[in-house]
């Protein structure tokens, strides 16, 4: 169905190929996930499959890339659309109507197919997707994991025989991954489509693989079932990181075989309690009381109270479209609130000028690249410093220090774009910080990063709590909460419904549960840096 020879990638700016001499054949019917680091080029080998690289990207590819018997080199990606549906990783972006029923039917008007077939697959793909209530609402009131499953569908309805989606569960919270990865395996099994995804989130997908292709620093690939490719990988889920520290023989993909395998080990844990930090006694640096959001006739935010405390990580979860980005943005003060009150310092954010805004709370937007707008890092820097210089609270090369200390090694002259997901995050993070907000509010900071890089920034967090900062993240990414949070909140229709220490919300919750807590329930661990040092210290 798809096969690479001898296939090089190349971007124009670029000294070193993308993708090295690859060769590859994935079959008709499988379901492949691409895997490496950041930035290792597997947006890249995705987009060429389609012919995105390089007739819109540009660059050069050398070799062949054939899909169904065309050839990439001389189809361009509109003369592959009957034959690869393909969703990026911005769906905002690649939408092209207003409404989600008029996204899900475009596909197939492009490509002429009839009224009545177009109807019949438009309730179909609603209802695979769980999205019949969203039919009529505009596509930019939707929450970013809600326009994810749209964006998947409106290629679902052309029936592609290939099925190409890069970092398709980001957005999502646990449940609606789980029913969208569900749905794409139903297409495999039973229709035979055949799917390419790239996805950072390993533990969510990676036992529904039937292979696994690892993009190497060098551009090259290691191709193989997914238990030879991760015990090995640069990059592997939880239960795999366990099952290499464990020795589980074979290596557990799911977390029902490591449960099998990992009585033993429960039994060697049971006994040691893990300490943890309770809830801060400090006094709170931000207060909201009564937050009320309504966007249209759709109230987002229901009467929310919560504080934020010095020297604590607060991370707010709940289902797409429970109201978590915009209680972000109504306690930082520049999105809409029609009721309720904010306090920091003294100040409602609200009410402040942007300048002072800045000095209260600093927020990273889901999408990070919205902020950056100029032509280099350097310049988003020294703007940075400018508009605070002109007040008098910042000196020349203070954000590029921020920034070494966040992410060292990022030259001034690279282009935002040309950053990866975890680096543009960084600069936008270094460049709120540049102020020295005391409240800092991350909405998906997790999005396109490897467990490399979410490590990383985990250790930024620890910095920011460490010096007494409040530290707010909205995600939905349960491995990070795991290894960064101290304090969980769960949102739901707008409220919040459960608010304790981490290990007190998340253990018990079936959708919220870490792989960790999962295999050793009923024992309170995490993470895999817990049960290892568990083990290092009982062995000595």
């Amino acid at each position: 169905m798809i096969e690479f020879q001898r296939v090089s990638a190349k971007y124009n700016d670029s000294s070193s190929p993308v993708l090295n001499n690859v060769s590859v054949k994935i079959e008709e019917g499988e379901l492949v996930v691409v895997i490496g680091r950041t930035g290792a080029g597997k947006s890249t080998f995705l987009s060429a499959i389609n012919g995105l690289f390089p007739h819109f990207s540009g660059g050069t590819l050398a070799g062949t890339v054939t899909v169904a018997n065309r050839l990439t080199s001389t189809h361009k990606p509109r003369e592959m659309a009957d034959v690869v549906g393909y969703v990026g990783q911005d769906p905002l972006s690649g939408f092209v109507t207003d409404t989600v029923e008029e996204e899900l039917a475009y596909s197939m008007e492009q490509l002429g197919v009839a009224p009545a077939i177009m109807r019949r697959r438009v309730e179909e793909t609603l209802d695979l997707l769980g999205i019949a209530d969203l039919r009529n609402r505009t596509l930019h009131q939707l929450s970013g994991g809600q326009q994810q499953r749209v964006a998947i569908g409106s290629v679902m309805t052309a029936h592609p025989l290939v099925l190409v989606l890069d970092e398709p569960t980001s957005a999502l919270d646990p449940t609606g991954a789980e029913e969208v990865l569900s749905a794409i395996t139903r297409l495999v099994h039973d229709l035979g489509v055949t799917v390419v995804l790239a996805e950072h989130r390993l533990e969510r997908v990676v036992h529904f693989a039937d292979r696994v292709i690892e993009i190497q620093p060098d551009g090259t690939i290691r191709n193989g079932t997914p238990r030879e490719v991760l015990a090995s990988a640069s990059v592997a889920p939880p239960v795999v990181e366990l099952g290499r520290l464990c020795g589980f023989d074979p290596l557990a993909l799911s977390v029902r075989d490591a449960r099998r395998q990992a009585g033993s080990l429960r039994e060697c844990l049971e006994n040691v309690t893990v300490n943890r930090k309770g809830l801060s006694k400090e006094p709170p640096l931000l207060s909201a009381k009564s937050i009320v959001v309504r966007h249209g006739e759709i109230v987002a935010v229901a009467g929310v109270n919560l504080e934020l405390r010095a020297g604590e990580v607060t991370t707010l979860m709940g289902r797409n479209g429970s109201g978590k980005s915009s209680l972000l943005w109504a306690l930082h003060g520049a999105g809409p609130r029609q009721g309720g009150t904010v306090t920091i310092a003294a100040l409602d954010p609200k009410n402040a000028s942007a300048d002072v805004r800045r000095n209260l709370v600093g927020l990273v937007p889901q999408t990070p690249s919205d902020l950056l707008y100029h032509d280099s890092v350097g310049e988003e820097l020294r703007e940075a410093e400018r508009e605070l210089a002109e007040n008098q609270r910042t000196t020349h090369g203070a954000a590029r220090k921020l920034l070494d200390e966040l992410a060292p090694g990022i030259p001034d002259e690279t282009h935002p774009r040309d950053l990866s997901e975890g680096q543009r995050l960084l600069v936008v993070l270094a460049i709120a910080l540049l102020s020295a907000p005391k409240v800092i509010l991350l909405d998906e900071p997790t999005r396109g990063l490897d467990y490399a890089a979410k490590r990383h920034l985990s250790e930024v967090i620890g910095r920011l709590k460490a010096q007494g900062c409040a530290v707010l993240i909205a995600t939905h990414d349960v491995e990070f909460v795991a290894g960064v949070s101290d304090r969980v909140m769960i949102m739901a229709g707008g409220e919040i419904v459960a608010d304790d220490v981490s290990d007190a919300v998340v253990v018990g919750s079936p959708a919220f549960a870490p792989q960790i807590a999962k295999i050793l329930s009923p024992l309170h661990y995490l993470n895999v840096d817990e049960v290892e040092k568990v083990l290092k210290e009982s062995a000595m």
